[in-house]
């Protein structure tokens, strides 16, 4: 399987790029193909430009490798901080600029202007693996995990991905080594559990 890991944090030494690690080494180990991406450390320009938005538009070569990348991949794994209940702003330009119609999705030819798109993506799941510095009960009960409905909601099952997974690790301010120890093992378990190895 191809599987596409896309990293969104500053540091390579957070917590965040040790979970990107962990699933990229785990993908390898079952001998899957990895197209991995740190959006920091290759300085991804978030920015859409208007000359971008059309369906036909040309593409940067980089911009390009990405949406082949993402139209390919078997399987999706994204890793980013919650900040302010989203996803950093160079994450956000990369769906903006990546999922893409004809890429990710398409609209119906009779769509009467309602907008819903038909789903592209081929990939077999998706996974999210979010660090946050909020406690489980308070972002539920007091912000509603927005997070959840964006990449489930919003995102993948427009795009035609149904298989979702998403796993939010805190509060990482406090936690111990044991515990992101622990954390990490979950991510290689949950890599494991839907991108198997070949039998």
């Amino acid at each position: 399987m191809r599987v596409l890991v896309i990293l969104a944090h500053p540091s390579g030494e957070s917590f965040n790029a040790a979970i990107a690690r962990a699933a990229v080494e785990e993908l390898e180990r079952n001998g899957h193909t990895v197209a991995f991406h740190d959006l920091y450390g290759e300085k991804f320009d978030p920015i859409l430009p208007m000359e971008e938005i059309p369906k036909d538009a040309p593409l940067a070569a980089d911009l390009s490798l990405h949406c082949r990348e993402i139209s390919s991949a078997d399987g999706i794994i994204i890793v980013h901080p919650n900040w302010w209940g989203q996803p950093p702003a160079i994450l956000k330009g990369w769906v903006d600029r990546v999922i893409r119609p004809g890429c990710a999705y398409e609209f119906l030819e009779c769509d009467g202007g309602e907008g819903i798109p038909i789903g592209l993506l081929k990939a077999r799941a998706a996974l999210v693996f979010n660090t946050s510095n909020t406690p489980a009960d308070r972002e539920w009960v007091v912000f509603g995990d927005p997070l959840e409905t964006l990449w489930k909601n919003c995102i993948f099952d427009l795009c035609g991905v149904k298989n979702f997974y998403r796993e939010m690790f805190g509060v990482i301010v406090t936690s111990t080594l044991e515990q992101r120890q622990q954390w990490l093992e979950k991510v290689r378990e949950e890599v494991r559990r839907y991108f198997p190895g070949a039998e």
